[in-house]
């Protein structure tokens, strides 16, 4: 990672550790081992907005999230997120999401979280990583659920998908509360594929009985209760998730779920979990007993 890429990288870092506290340009400057006016310089240039901004937009999506998993005031989440008064809070959150943290708090709808993108190296080589790494299979069981999802027209990947789609979709799901804890990708089997060109898409799995609200240009598919093998690779560095990724699709090619008595379920969506350096990239693959 280059110099400029590697100080913004730790400015990235040093706001996720420190988001609820004040953050300062001096602060983020000493982080990046950079002048404020250089390292204000090169956040913008390589994030697209301003520290202000990035901090302001990242506190309101914590905010969000607590108000929406936790039984806490709005005047609790303002004061511990740093924000000076309730009234400011307030204003800034109907800017962000388009509604009042009150009234969301009491009835979460979907709203569009800020999910940054994070710096990494993508010129590193990724050889670098050892060559004898351990990938984890267990078998679990997934219930009968519904998946608010949206459709791209010929994704077969996450890049092909955030081309088509926008890479900004996971701020929404982030927003709606997953059985799962967290959103997933699909490859989705032909028979539910729309069209039929369009095998990758993301979404958010819920209750059976869910009846909140839809956002607008996604829709609601049912999978049934099923058995998945889940393969997770062992922790990693975020730039070498793509090394991560291919472990994880080797180690399914080679394996044979015959030996514990499946086979191959071609009827269930494959998924993927967001790949998180700390916890090992994770696919959960369906099977069916033989």
């Amino acid at each position: 990672m280059d110099e400029q890429r590697e100080a913004v990288r730790a400015m990235q870092n040093y706001i996720s550790e420190h988001i609820r506290d004040e953050i300062t340009i001096e602060d983020l400057a000493g982080a990046a081992a950079f002048s404020t006016w250089y390292a204000r310089k090169l956040f913008i240039k390589h994030l697209g907005m301003t520290p202000s901004v990035y901090i302001r937009r990242l506190k309101l999506t914590k905010s969000a999230l607590r108000l929406r998993d936790e039984k806490v005031s709005v005047l609790d989440v303002a004061m511990d997120m740093g924000f000076g008064s309730v009234d400011g809070y307030q204003r800034a959150f109907r800017r962000e999401f388009g509604c009042n943290p009150k009234e969301y708090s009491s009835s979460p709808v979907p709203v569009w979280l800020f999910t940054p993108n994070l710096i990494i190296d993508t010129k590193k080589d990724v050889s670098a990583m050892s060559e004898t790494r351990t990938v984890f299979i267990q078998v679990i069981e997934k219930p009968k659920r519904k998946v608010i999802i949206k459709r791209g027209i010929k994704a077969t990947e996450y890049w092909s998908y955030c081309n088509e789609v926008g890479c900004d979709v996971w701020g929404l799901l982030l927003s709606i509360k997953s059985i799962s804890g967290e959103p997933v990708c699909l490859w989705l089997p032909e028979h539910l594929r729309k069209p039929a060109a369009n095998e990758y898409v993301q979404g958010v799995e819920v209750e059976c009985d869910y009846s909140g609200p839809v956002p607008e240009g996604f829709e609601v598919i049912e999978l049934p209760a099923a058995k998945y093998l889940l393969f997770r690779g062992e922790p990693f560095a975020e730039e070498d998730y793509e090394k991560a990724i291919g472990e994880i699709w080797e180690a399914e090619k080679k394996y044979d779920p015959e030996f514990i008595g499946y086979a191959w379920d071609d009827k269930n969506p494959r998924i993927q979990l967001e790949p998180r350096g700390k916890r090992g990239y994770i696919e959960l693959v369906p099977v069916v007993e033989k």
